[in-house]
């Protein structure tokens, strides 16, 4: 047996198969420019994708700041709403009081007339002290009726004023802000 190396200006003749496989080679291997193509779309959605999340949260919270301090200034504003309605009562007593006593009674002793006196003025002092802080009586009579501001108590046939307006207040009713406190 002899083994025979080929020449240095023999050419060797490569094998069909040899090469297919180096051209298989050449077509797997990554173009670096289609590869880096790739990666900068890839990171440009990216980048759009998170800015646009950034802005959405951005607008997100300073829709929240906003509810916020609404929200903080209503409190504020209809934090008495409770101890405000609560004293409503207290008023009306004193308001109840002063309409009980006959006004010639009053003229006649004037120890019932001072005390009539003092009565109106803590009433008077009560309401300004309720407006200080928002709550204000309303004063229906003659105005078309409200369901938001008004409760009805019965139903009147007056020709003389138009149909659905109120004629007469059982009770005052206040508001608060803008809010109803008491129909």
């Amino acid at each position: 047996l002899s083994l025979r190396e080929p020449m240095s200006d023999e050419k060797t003749d490569a094998r069909p198969e040899d090469q297919a496989g180096l051209a298989d080679k050449d077509a797997q291997a990554p173009d670096p420019a289609a590869q880096a193509s790739a990666e900068l779309t890839a990171l440009v959605a990216e980048n759009s994708d998170m800015r646009d999340r950034l802005l959405r949260t951005m607008a997100e919270m300073e829709n929240l700041r906003r509810r916020t301090e609404r929200e903080k200034a209503d409190t504020s504003r209809y934090a008495i709403s409770n101890f405000a309605r609560d004293v409503l009562t207290v008023g009306d007593n004193l308001r109840r009081t002063i309409e009980h006593v006959p006004a010639d009674a009053a003229a006649q002793d004037p120890a019932l007339k001072s005390f009539l006196d003092g009565v109106e003025l803590t009433e008077r002092e009560l309401l300004n002290v309720l407006e200080r802080h928002g709550v204000t009586r309303i004063d229906p009579v003659g105005q078309r009726f409200d369901p938001n501001c008004h409760q009805a108590m019965y139903e009147v046939q007056n020709p003389d004023v138009p149909e659905g307006t109120v004629v007469d207040v059982m009770q005052a009713g206040y508001v608060i802000g803008d809010r109803c406190l008491r129909p």
